[in-house]
C-alpha cells in the first residue's frame, strides 16, 4: 500500500512515516516545520506567535505515542509492558462502533485501577482517544466516562476542524474537575479543513487554559478525506506541470511525489508524459488486489467478530485505512 505524506507541502520528499507524527508546541514546532522546508509568511507569523505565547510548565516528551483498542484487555495488557512515552487508549478508529459502549468501561476500569501499573511508570503518559465531537453524545459519553479519573493525563481529540473543538473539550475538563486538573489535550488534524484553520486551532494553547499541548497529523485520515487542500471545496487537486518533457525518469519520481502529498494529477506539456502520468496517478495492481481484501476482511472483522481493525497482508486495518480501500476500489473501477 503507498505510504502517505501527511503535510501537503511540494517540498516534502517520500518517505516512511509512523503513522502518527506529533509537532509539540512553540519551538517544536518551529522544528518541524523547519526540517519539513517550510518557509511561508503564514507558517512564519504561526511560529512567532507561538513562541510569544510558550508556557513555563516544562514539556512533556512525545517522541512515541502508542494507541491500543479500547475494547482490547488483552492488547491494554500488553500495553502497560512498553516504554512509549504516550500510551492512547483509543474509543474512536481502533473500536467497532457496535462496542463503544464497552470499550468506554474497559478503558474507565485501566485508568481508575491503580493496579494496573505501566512499566514505563510516571514517564509514561495516559491517553484516551475520544471519538469525534461530530459524533454527538457519543463523544460526550466518552468524555463524562474518563474525566474524573485520576490517572488521564490527556484527551487527543480525533477530526478537529476548528478552534471550537478545543474549546469545546476544555470547558468540559473545567466543569468536571473544577478547573483543578492538569489534563492536556492533543488535537489531531485530519482533513484539510482542519489544515487550513491550523492558525486559529494552534492559537486556542493559550486560551483554553494552556490545555492545548500537541498536534497529530493522521496521514490515513488525511488521505481518506482529501486528496489535497483542494479537496476542502470539493475541487481536485492537480499537480505543477514538469516542464523537461525528454526527462521521463524525471517525470516519474515528480508524478509519484505528487501521488503520495495527495495530488489526484498532475499537468503535461507533452504527448510522450501523458502515458508515465496515467500509469503514476492510476491505482496499481497491487494496491488494488490489497484494497479488496482489505475491504472484505474488514466488513467480515467488524460485523463477525465485532472488532475494529484486522490484519491484511502484515497491515493493520483499521476504519482510515478501510476508507482509503473503499476509495481505491471505487477509483480503480471508474478507470477501467
Amino acid at each position: 500500500m503507498i505510504r502517505r505524506q501527511t503535510l501537503l507541502l511540494r517540498t516534502i520528499k517520500a518517505t516512511s512515516r509512523p503513522r502518527y507524527t506529533v509537532i509539540s508546541h512553540g519551538e517544536s514546532l518551529q522544528y518541524c516545520c523547519r526540517r519539513r522546508g517550510i518557509s511561508s509568511n503564514s507558517t512564519s507569523e504561526l511560529i512567532a506567535q507561538g513562541q510569544q505565547q510558550q508556557r513555563k510548565r516544562p514539556e512533556r516528551p512525545r517522541r512515541s505515542l502508542f494507541s491500543v483498542p479500547g475494547s482490547d484487555e488483552r492488547k491494554i495488557l500488553k500495553a502497560q509492558t512498553l516504554l512509549a512515552d504516550s500510551i492512547v487508549l483509543d474509543l474512536e478508529d481502533g473500536v467497532a462502533y457496535d462496542r463503544k459502549d464497552e470499550a468506554r468501561e474497559i478503558v474507565r476500569n485501566t485508568l481508575l485501577d491503580t493496579s494496573k501499573t505501566f512499566v514505563g511508570g510516571n514517564s509514561t503518559e495516559l491517553c484516551v482517544r475520544i471519538n469525534g465531537l461530530d459524533t454527538n453524545e457519543i463523544a460526550l459519553n466518552d468524555l463524562n466516562a474518563i474525566l474524573l479519573c485520576d490517572r488521564l493525563q490527556a484527551i487527543v481529540i480525533p477530526k478537529v476542524e476548528s478552534a471550537s473543538d478545543i474549546h469545546f473539550v476544555s470547558r468540559m475538563i473545567d466543569t468536571h474537575c473544577n478547573n483543578n486538573k492538569d489534563i492536556r489535550i492533543i488535537a489531531a488534524i485530519e482533513s484539510a479543513m482542519g489544515f487550513l484553520n491550523l492558525r486559529e486551532i494552534a492559537n486556542t494553547s493559550t486560551i483554553c487554559g494552556n490545555r492545548l499541548d500537541a498536534l497529530v497529523f493522521a496521514s490515513e485520515d488525511f488521505c481518506a478525506d482529501i486528496e489535497a487542500i483542494p479537496k476542502a471545496y470539493s475541487l481536485q487537486a492537480i499537480d505543477m506541470v514538469h516542464i523537461n518533457f525528454r526527462d521521463q525518469n524525471e517525470l516519474k519520481n515528480e508524478c509519484i511525489t505528487g501521488r503520495q502529498l495527495g495530488f489526484t494529477g498532475k499537468q503535461a506539456i507533452h504527448p510522450n508524459q501523458i502515458d508515465i502520468i496515467h500509469d503514476q496517478f492510476s491505482p496499481s495492481l497491487k494496491d488494488i488486489l490489497f484494497a479488496t481484501k482489505a475491504v472484505k476482511e474488514f466488513q467480515h472483522t467488524t460485523t463477525i467478530d465485532g472488532k475494529g481493525s484486522c490484519v491484511v497482508d502484515g497491515i493493520v486495518v483499521d476504519l482510515p485505512v478501510y476508507k482509503w480501500a473503499v476509495k481505491m476500489c471505487k477509483r480503480a473501477e471508474k478507470m477501467k
